[in-house]
């Protein structure tokens, strides 16, 4: 390649950087930690042009290592409209080790401790409201972690009213009891909860025996409110999971913001005898009113409707798609 190409191939892709990655760091001063505690910050791209749109928050433990894999998959599941633009926010958690002090439990009661209670108090009364009092964002926050942090992420659906809409615990390191707790919290939750579960097949043996415990009492407490997942990794560490897992985790929890495709066409639309305006009503009312993201019914998931409608004869359901059509 000549020269000059390749300095005009730089610009183009220091440009390219410039434009479209918004990704930069903040310190925040703790009162409940008594220090400064680095953050990652990623923004959307249409954050700027957008100025009255409201954004899905995606928070990280182990910000450190987690924020690139994760904001990569963000960043192609978003370019083909598969899963929302979000907000990252990445809690740095490692350049001195800090993540073992900060998932400090008392072993006897497997909760919080000492810095493990002010690290909670943190990411809750601090960094959440800071957050979103600095940018826009919408209700539905996510929180992700891995082993010890995974597992510390769990702590926040204890309380009544959990923090967090959806979890990512990517081979979580549980606590004493939180194979029982979680599942039991799960019976008794009433309003929609999405949670991630991961191990690799090669995972460390006292970590993956208490997973299979939590899974095992996620499947008998069946709420229906909760959307889980579960996934094994054949061939993959502890460590290796991680990026089997994200994408998994993400299509998982957008799965409403999917366009229609032939699977879901065929598995939960085609297969209905009526509704089908109804269904595609509801997948909108989902994003809008649980995943907070809103966007106008899409052309062609409304032609989809309108198609099969047609084809099975369920005229009666035009009146409906409509209703539908007038307000989008």
């Amino acid at each position: 390649m000549p020269q000059i190409m390749k300095k005009v191939y730089l610009l183009l892709t220091l440009f390219s950087i410039s434009v479209f990655s918004q990704k930069k760091f903040d310190n925040i001063k703790s009162e409940k930690l008594g220090e400064e505690r680095r953050i990652t910050i990623g923004l959307p791209p249409s954050y700027d042009a957008k100025s009255d749109k409201k954004y899905p928050v995606l928070y990280l433990l182990d910000g450190d290592y987690l924020f690139d894999p994760f904001s990569g998959a963000v960043s192609y599941g978003s370019y083909w409209d598969d899963i929302p633009e979000m907000i990252i926010i990445g809690v740095h958690q490692n350049k001195d080790e800090e993540r073992y002090d900060d998932t400090t439990i008392d072993q006897n009661e497997g909760l919080p401790f000492e810095k493990g209670a002010k690290f909670f108090e943190f990411i809750g009364s601090e960094l959440i409201p800071y957050v979103e009092k600095k940018y826009r964002t919408s209700p539905f926050r996510i929180i992700a972690g891995h082993d010890v942090t995974a597992s510390f992420a769990n702590f926040y659906l204890y309380k009544e009213n959990p923090l967090f809409s959806a979890y990512i615990c990517l081979s979580p390191e549980l606590a004493p009891k939180m194979e029982v707790r979680v599942a039991e919290k799960f019976a008794k939750i009433q309003k929609p909860i999405y949670y991630y579960l991961s191990a690799g097949e090669g995972d460390i043996k006292k970590i993956k025996e208490p997973i299979e415990k939590l899974n095992s009492n996620i499947k008998i407490a069946n709420n229906p409110l909760v959307n889980y997942k579960y996934e094994v990794f054949k061939g993959a560490t502890h460590y290796t999971e991680v990026l089997h897992s994200i994408p998994g985790a993400l299509y998982q929890i957008f799965e409403a913001y999917r366009p229609i495709n032939s699977a879901e066409y065929n598995d939960k639309i085609a297969v209905l005898e009526t509704g089908y305006a109804d269904y595609l009503e509801k997948k909108y009312s989902i994003m809008s009113e649980i995943l907070g993201v809103q966007i106008p019914v899409r052309m062609n998931d409304f032609k989809v409707v309108e198609n099969l409608i047609l084809k099975r004869n369920a005229y009666d359901e035009l009146g409906k798609m409509a209703e539908i059509g007038n307000v989008h």
